[in-house]
């Protein structure tokens, strides 16, 4: 805690008002309010001494200074000081006006830095910092303490659960941590804050983050059936059309390389000869086929005298038939 050590010295120039110390994540800042000295503009002069050291002797952190502040982070985070600051016009100066400063107690841990992110019915939630920033470097605030632990607000939006101390919440060592058991398609709020309970410090909230839940990842028993179904109709409506597809198209190759026709030979060889070739022709006599036919008399069945017995003839037909035929 800040302490005045009243002054030892007094002089003709009224001493700076108002001394305080600004420290956030360690950067510091000695700040005053300029007292009122009609003679002329003032500066001031700034001094620091370890009290665990009481024998050195005060250390100028800043002189001929004509803003009413100092920055003090040069100093060791570890350490215990006593500031002394006085104003100054040439010759005259105000008694000096001293505090105490414990820079690990008395800076102000600031908000960390968030990240939220929805999947799978849950909120991921990434956290870093708060950074001290010294000269060029940038360290995590949480490697100069021995405990270390964030705190983590949520809220539906739209809820009167807004107030920290009525929020839902959740403490996690770690820099990252899941909110589940959340509702989907729901839009959370998130705001974190730093826990130093080692020296019972409390950081300031980041700011608001919001993010809409999606599903849960439980998937419907009828949402299952149904992609079941519709697979097994797919997949059998696609087998029978292969099937007859190449059914059809194994036929039509069939009959396009593979006929079911026979070329008869002699047409084979008659196309096979070139086209000046002479082509054989069959005789002539094979040309015609017929059929011989044979003309036989009928035999007389009286016999005239003074035939031969080897003779035949032609027998004449009664006068009676004759006339009716």
């Amino acid at each position: 805690m800040l302490a005045l050590i009243p002054p030892t010295v007094s002089g003709t120039v009224p001493e700076p008002r108002n001394v305080r110390i600004t420290s956030v994540n360690l950067h510091s800042t000695l700040q005053w309010d300029a007292p009122r000295f009609p003679r002329g503009n003032l500066t001031y002069t700034v001094q620091s001494k370890s009290i665990y050291y009481p024998g050195d002797t005060y250390e100028t952190l800043g002189t001929d200074l004509r803003l009413p502040q100092c920055d003090v982070s040069s100093l060791s985070p570890y350490g215990i000081y006593v500031l002394r600051l006085r104003a100054e016009a040439g010759q005259l100066h105000s008694p000096w006006l001293s505090l105490t400063f414990k820079p690990m107690d008395d800076t102000t841990i600031g908000a960390p830095e968030v990240r939220l992110r929805s999947e799978a019915g849950v909120l991921h939630v990434d956290l870093s910092g708060p950074f001290a920033e010294r000269s060029q470097d940038r360290w995590p605030l949480r490697h100069y303490y021995g405990s270390w632990s964030y705190r983590i607000l949520y809220w539906k939006r739209g809820s009167t659960d807004t107030d920290p101390a009525s929020a839902s919440w959740v403490d996690t060592n770690h820099s990252s941590e899941i909110l589940a058991q959340l509702e989907p398609w729901t839009v959370y709020c998130v705001r974190a804050q730093a826990l130093v309970p080692e020296w019972n410090k409390t950081g300031q909230l980041s700011r608001e983050l919001c993010e809409q839940t999606t599903h849960n990842g439980v998937t419907p028993v009828w949402i299952i059936v149904t992609v079941l179904v519709g697979s097994m109709l797919v997949v059998g409506t696609a087998a029978t059309v292969c099937f007859f597809s190449s059914f059809y198209l194994y036929r039509l190759i069939k009959y396009v390389f593979c006929p079911s026709y026979i070329f008869p030979e002699h047409l084979k060889e008659f196309l096979s000869k070139p086209p000046g070739a002479p082509q054989p022709f069959p005789p002539r006599e094979e040309l015609l086929v017929c059929d011989k036919l044979t003309v036989i008399a009928e035999q007389s069945q009286t016999l005239p005298a003074g035939t031969g017995d080897g003779a035949s003839r032609t027998p004449e037909l009664p006068r009676d038939s004759a006339l009716g035929d």
